[in-house]
């Protein structure tokens, strides 16, 4: 018992030396984080005079994302693989590769035939743009 006790004061007497020795430990003088740094303005750059985009023009970036991806994972210079005739049929069959051009105006009309998710997700799509209000979150469950 009594080294046990022993024991127990060299642990508490080491704790205590410890944090003696630090000096001006709660004096040191650490960041103020109210402090606000006052930097430059933002200035809209002088020449802004970017075109807006054409429809059904190549993107100007011209970037693929697959190969990108692909140079990313292996290294520069990879390209992905061709797509095997099974591949390019199963696409050609779902329309993959017929793109229609004004599928985000055709999106909105009424003749779209939609499937019937439930009443609370056509309250939250009619909800106006912006809308604060937590009631139209509520979930009313049925029983």
């Amino acid at each position: 018992m009594t080294m046990r006790n022993f024991l127990i004061l060299a642990v508490a007497a080491l704790a205590l030396v410890s944090c003696g020795s630090k000096r001006n430990g709660l004096n040191a003088r650490s960041p103020d984080e109210l402090s606000i740094a006052r930097g430059a303005p933002l200035v809209v750059p002088p020449d802004f005079a970017l075109a807006p985009p054409k429809p059904g023009a190549p993107r100007a970036v011209g970037v693929d994302a697959q190969a990108a991806a692909m140079e990313a994972l292996f290294g520069p210079g990879v390209k992905p693989p061709p797509r095997s005739q099974a591949e390019q049929q199963l696409l050609d069959r779902a329309g993959a590769n017929t793109v229609e051009p004004a599928v985000r105006s055709q999106a909105g009309d009424p003749r779209t035939s939609v499937v019937n998710k439930g009443s609370f997700i056509a309250e939250v799509l009619a909800a106006p743009a912006g809308a604060r209000d937590p009631a139209l979150a509520d979930v009313k469950v049925p029983g």
